[in-house]
C-alpha cells in the first residue's frame, strides 16, 4: 500500500533552536494517528508543517503523491484546501453564519457547485447528529455541536487527511468521549484519515497508531 502521506527528514528551527531535527513519519490511508509529548516538545509545529501552514527549513513532504513544498504559495493554498481539513482546539466558526453555512464556505472557496456544496453539508451535520440545528448559530450551539461543525467543516471537500489539533481541549469529559467517538466512525464509515496531537491519553490510546515527540525527534 502506497502511503498517504510521507516526510523525510523534515527539520524546523526557530532562530538558533533546533525545534524538529529530522522527522520521518509514514501514515497509511484510512489510519488515526496519534501524536503526543511534552509541551514544547514541537507538537503544533510538527502539525503545522505536515498540514502546509508552514515550511520546513529542509526536508520532503509528500501527500496523496504530491511532493507539497514544491508548489508556489498559491497552488499549496489550493492544494490545502481541496486534500487537508483541520479541526482545531478552538473551532473558528464565524460567528455571524450558521452551522450550515459554516460548513459550506471551503466548498464554496474551492469553488464547487453550490447546491452540491449544500447538499453535502445538509448530509455531514445529519450523519453527525445535528441534522435539527443546520440553521442555528454557533451561539446557539453547544460546546460539543459546535466542535462536530468544525470536524463537518473539516470534511466537506473530502479531504485526503484531516489533521486535529488538540481537538477535544476545550470540551468536559462527555463531549471530547463523544469526539473522540467521532473520529474512529467517520474513519469506519468513510474511509478517512486523521492525524490527532493531543494530551488526552484516552483519545491518543485509541488510535491506530501513537508517535511520540521527544527532543525533536518521532519514536513510534
Amino acid at each position: 500500500m502506497n502511503s498517504l502521506l510521507q516526510t523525510t527528514d523534515i527539520r524546523r528551527n526557530y532562530g538558533k533552536l533546533p525545534v524538529l531535527k529530522g522527522i520521518n513519519l509514514n501514515i497509511e490511508p484510512g489510519e488515526v494517528v496519534s501524536i503526543v509529548g511534552a509541551s514544547g516538545a514541537g507538537k503544533t509545529t510538527l502539525l503545522q508543517i505536515l498540514g502546509t501552514l508552514d515550511r520546513p527549513d529542509s526536508g520532503e513532504l509528500q501527500i496523496a503523491g504530491q511532493n507539497v513544498f514544491a508548489l508556489n504559495d498559491r497552488q499549496l493554498a489550493q492544494f490545502r484546501n481541496e486534500k487537508i481539513g483541520f479541526v482545531f482546539q478552538f473551532n473558528n466558526l464565524l460567528p455571524e453564519f450558521t452551522a450550515l453555512e459554516n460548513v459550506c464556505l471551503p466548498g464554496f472557496i474551492a469553488g464547487k457547485d453550490e447546491d452540491e456544496v449544500r447538499q453535502r453539508a445538509k448530509e455531514l451535520l445529519e450523519k453527525l447528529g445535528l441534522g435539527n440545528r443546520l440553521a442555528n448559530l454557533p451561539s446557539q450551539l453547544s460546546g460539543g455541536e459546535q466542535q462536530r461543525v468544525a470536524v463537518a467543516r473539516a470534511l466537506i471537500n473530502q479531504p485526503a487527511i484531516v489533521f486535529a489539533d488538540e481537538p477535544s481541549g476545550n470540551l468536559d469529559s462527555r463531549n471530547a468521549e463523544e469526539l473522540h467517538q467521532l473520529f474512529f466512525q467517520l474513519r469506519d464509515e468513510l474511509g478517512q484519515t486523521f492525524i490527532i496531537v493531543t494530551h488526552n491519553e484516552a483519545l491518543a490510546a485509541l488510535a491506530d497508531r501513537t508517535v511520540t515527540i521527544r527532543d525533536g525527534l518521532l519514536f513510534n
